[in-house]
């Protein structure tokens, strides 16, 4: 892990509606598609640390995006764009974040 850049952790949750699986459409299904592609395109960037969810599919499960880049702003930029934020399925929240221990 480069020392001039920062960590960051953003955490997601769906919207309640999508907590029931019911409620997904096709529509969703596609910005999940988009959203893990961008995740993809993150990590081959060098700017992905991890990202994963937690498993089921209730009011507790989230997930979360580790990132290492230049600064707030980038991470910010990151986070606002992911698709499932941009498009409305998730709400997400940054942290400053430093990994202490990998495996």
């Amino acid at each position: 892990m480069s020392t001039n850049k920062e960590q960051f952790i953003y955490v997601l949750k769906l919207i309640p509606a999508l907590l029931n699986e019911g409620n997904w459409t096709e529509l969703e299904e596609q910005i999940v598609g988009r959203h893990f592609s961008r995740l993809e395109a993150l990590l081959a960037e060098g700017k992905l640390v991890l990202a994963g969810k937690t498993q089921g599919l209730d009011e507790k499960s989230f997930g979360i995006v580790i990132l290492e880049v230049e600064d707030e702003a980038s991470a910010v930029a990151i986070m606002q764009s992911d698709p499932a934020v941009a498009e409305g399925i998730m709400t997400a929240e940054l942290f400053p974040y430093r990994v202490a221990l990998s495996k």
